[in-house]
């Protein structure tokens, strides 16, 4: 999948307290997260979700845009936002997938779960997708490195005749190609 187009869709999320309607393609000239996790309500995903949030204005002053996206539906969104501490302070939408379409597409649903696996997506303006990470369902991921992933993504963008070496931060060296 990695520099294909990203599959598009249309679904429902929870969002600045109501319930809106998403569309993959209003986000094009901006960079994008999805953010698959299994299910809310459970022990690691509002961990995951608590850490995004609090770095939001980071992804933001990138340019950066997040989806979150489950099974469940807008309206246990709605009401595990209400509900958790961790959760109120999440600005991005909480997309719906109820009955995995997108999961399907995106290639992380879990069919005898009917669930998705952590997995996340960093697709460039232009709709493309650029990285994506698969993990098993009881480990969760790393905020500092999707970071990082961005800075560096963004970087090549930037400057084509470079690349970014291992463990690459944004105003390190990087490998000149020309």
């Amino acid at each position: 999948m990695i520099n294909t187009k990203a599959p598009e869709f249309k679904a429902k999320a929870f969002h600045e307290d109501k319930i809106k309607e998403v569309d993959l393609s209003n986000y094009s000239g901006k960079w994008l997260i999805l953010f698959f996790y299994p299910a809310d309500f459970t022990f690691i995903c509002p961990t995951e979700l608590r850490e995004l949030a609090k770095n939001y204005s980071n992804f933001k002053k990138m340019n950066v845009e997040i989806l979150s996206i489950s099974t469940d539906t807008a309206f246990v969104h709605k009401a595990w936002h209400e509900s958790s501490e961790a959760l109120k302070m999440v600005d991005f939408p909480m997309v719906a997938d109820p009955n995995g379409k997108i999961c399907k597409a995106y290639g992380t649903y879990v069919n005898d779960e009917g669930l998705s696996l952590r997995a996340t997506f960093i697709i460039d303006p232009d709709g493309i997708i650029k990285s994506s990470d698969m993990n098993d369902n009881t480990i969760g991921r790393n905020v500092d490195e999707l970071i990082r992933k961005i800075q560096a993504l963004k970087h090549v963008r930037e400057n084509s005749q470079e690349l970014c070496p291992v463990n690459w931060k944004a105003g390190e060296k990087t490998i000149k190609i020309k």
